[in-house]
């Protein structure tokens, strides 16, 4: 079994977006997406902390400290991109004009709910930031996260045990072992990592799953 590195995971979830989109890459594990798509692609990346345009990671030494995402990590910016006020990047998310939001998630339900902002309804410093704006403005939620969790507990389950992010949000997900879609069936598979099996991934998946690869579409 080879399950894909986040890096892999990231290229697999680039080569699905669709030209003319413009795309926004949560915090984390998301935002190497941006180093996966390829020259002469027309998906505009948007970061919510006021950036379209934005391109991959700067080469080591060429770095902008005021050119960077929402995750404060450094970036680029294509040529005929921009950077504009918060309040501005927020106006595109709530108006509906992202056409799909890519977040990291601590659980994902087989209805579509997302928890990825807390693990107990306890928590003393709550950080949702714009994953709630996100989740329900972007005309699609994917979400790029590990399968299980360290100590190998699903992530992918019949209800979410933690606070919710949003309810119903997302339609399609790219974990280290496949890539999977939301449906009214559960949850429906579209690929396998190299060497993993239907049944190892129903042995970690804590919910309905059937293998949808034949029918899968574009």
């Amino acid at each position: 079994m080879q399950p894909w590195s986040r890096t892999q995971m990231a290229a697999r979830a680039a080569q699905d977006i669709p030209d003319g989109w413009y795309c926004n890459l949560g915090i984390g594990m998301p935002t190497l997406i941006a180093d996966h798509i390829p020259g002469g692609r027309e998906v505009v990346l948007h970061s919510e902390n006021g950036i379209l345009g934005m391109g991959p990671a700067p080469e080591k030494g060429r770095e902008d400290a005021w050119l960077i995402n929402a995750g404060k990590q450094p970036v680029t910016l294509h040529p005929g991109g921009s950077y504009f006020h918060h309040a501005d990047s927020f106006a595109m998310i709530r108006g509906g004009h992202i056409d799909l939001c890519v977040l990291g998630a601590f659980e994902v339900a087989q209805n579509g709910d997302i928890a990825n902002w807390a693990t107990s309804e306890n928590d003393t410093a709550p950080a949702v930031g714009g994953a709630m704006d996100l989740a329900a403005g972007a005309k699609r939620v994917w979400v790029m996260m590990e399968h299980t969790t360290k100590d190998g507990r699903p992530k992918l389950v019949e209800a979410c045990s933690y606070p919710l992010t949003a309810m119903k949000a997302v339609t399609r997900i790219y974990t280290n072992l496949a890539v999977l879609d939301v449906t009214a069936e559960g949850f429906a598979l579209r690929d396998l990592a190299p060497g993993v099996t239907l049944d190892h991934l129903r042995s970690v998946t804590a919910a309905p799953l059937h293998d949808a690869r034949e029918t899968a579409g574009a």
